[in-house]
């Protein structure tokens, strides 16, 4: 049996090594942590005394298989491997800036989300930013590729006028062509007119 998913595993991969290596009576042990979005996958652990299955957050299993799995504290789980959060990477972000229609204008909300995209930027000491512009399907098809790449390089000048570190910074557009929610032609849709920031 598999966890949910990929960050699940390596989060409990972790935990399995940090306490290996640290522990002075080597007795290591699983535990079940939540992904970036909250969400509880399931583990098997399977030792020369038996397998436990874990399905509940915070839930805990020795890697031998010996005992049932049961809850560990969180204040348990932070003594035994504050060191390794401290070391993961932080994890990837992506942002949706809606725009207003015919233009490049942001949205009252997605202006003010632009602090939120700045300071996740920020606090990376590398960082890979890519920036995509869409708009709806309203329009010339050309007409609207062009003002997608405006839309996109608007958001780009507005990072580099922050005097970030950005490591690496791809700007493109997908135009009409790539719409978040599908509609016929000539459809104003205010989903559609956006631009996509992606920052690991």
């Amino acid at each position: 049996m598999k966890p949910a998913n990929f960050l699940t595993t390596a989060s409990l991969l972790l935990a399995v090594f940090l306490v290996s290596a640290c522990s002075s009576t080597p007795k290591s042990y699983v535990a079940l942590l939540p992904d970036a979005d909250g969400k509880v996958g399931k583990v098997l652990v399977q030792g020369e005394h038996g397998q436990q299955l874990l399905e509940k957050e915070g839930d805990a299993a020795f890697l031998d298989g010996t005992l049932p799995a049961e809850p560990i504290s969180r204040e348990q789980l932070e003594r035994d491997f504050a060191s390794a959060w401290r070391s993961l990477p932080l994890l990837p972000e992506h942002f949706l800036l809606y725009f207003k229609t015919g233009g490049a204008q942001l949205t009252e909300e997605s202006q003010a989300l632009l602090p939120q995209v700045i300071e996740s930027i920020a606090r990376r000491p590398a960082v890979d930013v890519s920036i995509i512009g869409h708009t709806d399907t309203v329009g010339d098809a050309e007409l609207n590729a062009r003002l997608a790449l405006k839309r996109a390089k608007l958001i780009a000048d507005i990072l580099r006028e922050q005097g970030l570190q950005l490591q690496h910074l791809s700007i493109d557009s997908h135009g009409e062509g790539n719409l978040l929610k599908p509609t016929p032609d000539e459809t104003p849709e205010p989903k559609n007119r956006r631009v996509e920031i992606s920052i690991r």
